[in-house]
């Protein structure tokens, strides 16, 4: 994150040596610590907290093209299937309708 060297470290902990003083600065540095551990746990949390959401967003755009998908699959089925329920109803009428004349026929020249 910040490009700092190993000189550019001594001297800062030499002005903290400086204007802090020996007596306080293992004490500050100690808290110094803590607060930066603290702040990389916080700052880990979110990521994570990020990522999770990022996986739930996908999750659900993947949920709802599978609804999508499905839907449209049973719309074509039942397209297809009113489709052929009506051809099926034409033929049974046809059937039907030729059958009577059909049966009478052979009645007819059976008595002539």
């Amino acid at each position: 994150m910040f490009d700092i060297g190993f000189s550019e470290l001594m001297v800062i902990g030499l002005v903290a040596l400086i204007v802090i003083g020996p007596e306080k600065l293992p004490r500050m540095a100690r808290t110094v610590g803590h607060l930066a551990g603290r702040l990389q746990r916080y700052v880990s949390d979110v990521k994570a907290d990020i990522n999770r959401e990022i996986e739930l967003d996908e999750l659900r755009k993947m949920r709802d093209s599978m609804q999508q998908a499905a839907s449209e699959m049973e719309s074509s089925v039942n397209t297809e299937l009113h489709q052929t329920e009506t051809e099926l109803n034409d033929a049974v009428k046809s059937a039907a309708a030729d059958a009577p004349a059909e049966a009478q026929a052979p009645e007819k020249a059976g008595k002539a």
